[in-house]
């Protein structure tokens, strides 16, 4: 019987025909017969096994059949991810599904008040909730809940119960006070106060930096990380800020290109990001962190170009997920808009700067020629009164001076005005290196040292400045910061490698730092910053500090 039925399984509800029959005896020779005596006990049985088949007689089978299908609902429920209850009017639960019974006691707690409160309000306004009211739950401890509650009511339309779905938004939450978090760390980033905006570009550098290291720290939690500014001249990948990194990975020279220069290097070359879960099996690791396990590496992007790379180290493995890769991107997207609103503040003052001087040089060339002139004159007409003539002289050296000045300005020469006529004691013997690749920079600041008593080396690039530290004893530097071959922080970085106590003064137009050699140097110890155009005399007051200190 049981190959031609399909039947194994038969739960048998026992009753008065039933056994009057005997038919319970008949099936337990064909069929796995489990016999249970009341209707709770049928359910409970249901939960437990799957039998193919249930017996009961007419008189339970109403009664049974509502049971199972309450029970396949509970069990439908139960399955779900979210809460789901039923409460009686003062909140108490009339029924939970499991999911919900798992909740923390304080959450169960404040979701009874919640449904009571809920349940006042459906009964104050009868014709309200039809869709439902929606309520948050934030218990101790940062937790998040969100709350649907739903009037139950009677086929006479009275209410009765609450019924209440109960999401746990705690990781949504999070989330978005983490992007909120960022977008006021963001804006932070790009934001110039009067106070900023009247410092120079040094020092808005370096309020960018304070304001990097800040946001990084305390909004993204990053320990290890450090920022690389693409140069699109070279294909380089220069440092600008780390954290947390130990010297050696300092030290990697990285170029933009898919294969062989590490993480840092592939981002930049296809702009996207990149999350390495394990350090040790990811080809295109290099060691940064010591101990690093993982790492995620995202582009800096202005109009869809990326400038650079942010690069965040981790010594736990897997650190980095979707969400965090989401947050950093963000973030980069701020950082590289501030770094380019620093570029352009240095394009305007450039360009008012030049309005400015043409402007004074139109005004100014021609009364000094009229002053010229009548002084010229009056020489002739004040012949053997020699104190005048003395007096006139020394006026028309003045206003000669003045108006070539102007003239170099007009020009757009970078160093203006002539040299002392004596030679300063502090200058002099000294031995002094001068790399600029601008032929008149390079021979202007050489000729002025050398009329100082200086001895004075001078290269055109970067390369033969290292070159020449690591081979001569020099008490001062003087570099252009943007240079072929290397930067002026390599400069920099020569020549305190070759002699600590050697001095360095930085030149640069107008602040213009793409590199952020100024910022970099001024933590280990740069001297000064000189911006072109500058005047000979400005040049000569910066040599004398550095070298004397005072």
């Amino acid at each position: 019987m049981t190959e031609q039925t399909g039947l194994r399984k038969l739960l048998v509800l026992r009753g008065p025909a039933l056994e009057a029959q005997g038919i319970v005896g008949l099936f337990h020779e064909y069929f796995e017969v489990q016999v249970v005596n009341d209707l709770d006990e049928a359910l409970a049985a249901m939960r437990q096994v799957r039998f193919d088949a249930v017996l009961a007689e007419t008189g339970d089978f109403l009664p049974l059949e509502r049971g199972a299908v309450t029970h396949q609902a509970s069990a439908v429920l139960d399955t779900i991810g979210d809460g789901v209850c039923i409460t009686a009017p003062g909140g108490e639960l009339a029924w939970a599904n499991r999911r919900l019974r798992e909740f923390p006691p304080e959450v169960l707690e404040q979701l009874g008040s919640l449904c009571s409160k809920a349940y006042e309000e459906f009964a104050a306004q009868p014709g309200s909730g039809a869709m439902g009211k929606r309520f948050s739950l934030m218990p101790p401890g940062g937790s998040y809940y969100e709350v649907i509650c739903s009037p139950v009511r009677d086929r006479h339309g009275q209410l009765r119960q609450v019924a209440a779905v109960v999401v746990n938004a705690t990781s949504q939450r999070r989330q978005q006070l983490k992007l909120n978090a960022i977008d006021r760390a963001g804006r932070e980033l790009v934001r110039l106060d009067d106070d900023t905006s009247r410092r120079d570009a040094t020092a808005r550098l370096r309020v960018l930096e304070d304001r990097i290291l800040r946001c990084s720290r305390e909004v993204l939690d990053y320990k290890h990380f450090a920022v690389h500014l693409l140069d699109a001249r070279t294909n380089s990948l220069e440092l600008l800020i780390s954290q947390g990194l130990p010297e050696e990975a300092k030290k990697y020279q990285l170029f933009a290109r898919v294969d062989g220069n590490g993480i840092i290097g592939h981002v930049a070359a296809t702009g996207r990001s990149y999350v390495c879960g394990d350090v040790q099996k990811d080809p295109h690791y290099l060691q940064g962190l010591i101990n690093a396990r993982s790492s995620l590496t995202v582009p800096l992007r202005l109009h869809d170009k990326v400038i650079g790379v942010l690069n965040v180290e981790s010594d736990k493995g897997g650190a980095f997920g979707e969400e965090d890769r989401q947050f950093a991107e963000i973030f980069a997207n701020y950082l590289a808009v501030a770094l380019h609103m620093l570029n352009l503040l240095v394009y305007e003052r450039y360009t008012a700067h030049s309005q400015f001087t043409d402007s004074i040089s139109a005004e100014m060339t021609g009364p000094l020629n009229d002053i010229l002139t009548d002084a010229t004159s009056l020489m002739e007409d004040y012949i053997g009164m020699d104190d005048l003539r003395i007096r006139l002289g020394s006026l028309i050296d003045a206003a000669t001076q003045a108006r070539a000045c102007l003239h170099q300005l007009a020009a757009g020469s970078p160093v203006v005005g002539a040299p002392p006529k004596s030679q300063d004691p502090i200058l002099a013997g000294k031995k002094v290196l001068v790399a600029d690749d601008e032929a008149l920079i390079r021979e202007t600041i050489r000729d002025v040292l050398v009329q100082q008593g200086c001895r004075v080396e001078a290269v055109a690039d970067g390369v033969q400045a290292c070159q020449m530290l690591a081979s001569g004893d020099f008490d001062l530097v003087i570099s252009d910061i943007k240079m072929p071959g290397a930067s002026g922080y390599e400069v920099f970085a020569a020549a305190k490698a070759a002699r600590g106590d050697c001095k360095v003064i930085l030149i640069t137009a107008f602040g213009y730092d793409p590199g952020h050699s100024i910022v970099r140097a001024h933590k280990e110890g740069l001297d000064a910053v000189v911006m072109k155009p500058f005047k000979v005399r400005q040049l000569l007051d910066e040599c004398r500090t550095a070298l004397t200190g005072k």
